[in-house]
């Protein structure tokens, strides 16, 4: 739990004229010691600050070191050190059936650290979602699971038993559907976090 975080995003919008701020919950794991942060794109979008908050209360106010919609990838960075870094999995080694658990932040801040327990239930699921603001689609290929995932779960890791994240949690169908939520594979995610680190964008 030490490796995981929620995430505060507070955003302005405007409506008939007025300004107002909102505020939304996400979630992210940490991926260095030194202060970089994983989750999803669609959390951070349209911010206007961003915090990160540890569940022992720890608090910091977060960049933005680079994102990608196609993806739905965000690299966030504190400034912190000696941080405890989650473990990479090899997403490539899942199998239908294979148990996982899920950990974040759903409903709000003060649910942080919720852990929820399902299985694989597909590999390399083609997904079509919205694009950005609802402008147009895009297709993603997703580990599907039964984990419950919430609003809030989004950009919070997908963990095989070892404890190394597999998935970054993404998506559910709602409405009349249960129990069928998305995660974007670790190993595909790793190369674009890397870009994102070092280039602040994805580089074709």
């Amino acid at each position: 739990l030490a490796s995981c975080v929620g995430i505060t995003v507070n955003t302005t919008v405007n409506i008939f004229g007025q300004t107002t701020t909102s505020a939304a919950s996400g979630s992210g794991f940490v991926l260095t010691q030194d202060g970089y942060i994983v989750t999803n794109h669609h959390v951070i979008e349209d911010y206007t600050s961003i915090d990160v908050i540890f569940y022992d209360g720890t608090e910091y106010d977060a960049e933005l070191v680079g994102s990608d919609d196609a993806s739905d990838l965000a690299v966030l960075k504190i400034d912190a050190e000696n941080l405890t870094p989650i473990e990479l999995g090899n997403s490539d080694a899942l199998s239908v059936g294979d148990p996982v658990v899920a950990i974040g932040t759903p409903y709000s801040i003060s649910l942080a650290g919720t852990l929820t327990q399902g299985v694989i239930s597909g590999v390399e699921r083609e997904v079509t979602v919205s694009s950005g603001t609802g402008s147009g689609t895009k297709t993603m290929r997703l580990l599907q699971t039964d984990t419950t995932i919430n609003p809030g779960n989004s950009g919070g890791p997908l963990l095989n038993m070892q404890g190394q994240v597999v998935g970054i949690n993404t998506l559910k169908l709602m409405d009349e559907y249960e129990g069928i939520g998305f995660a974007i594979p670790m190993t595909n995610a790793v190369e674009i976090i890397n870009m994102l680190i070092q280039d602040g964008e994805v580089v074709s």
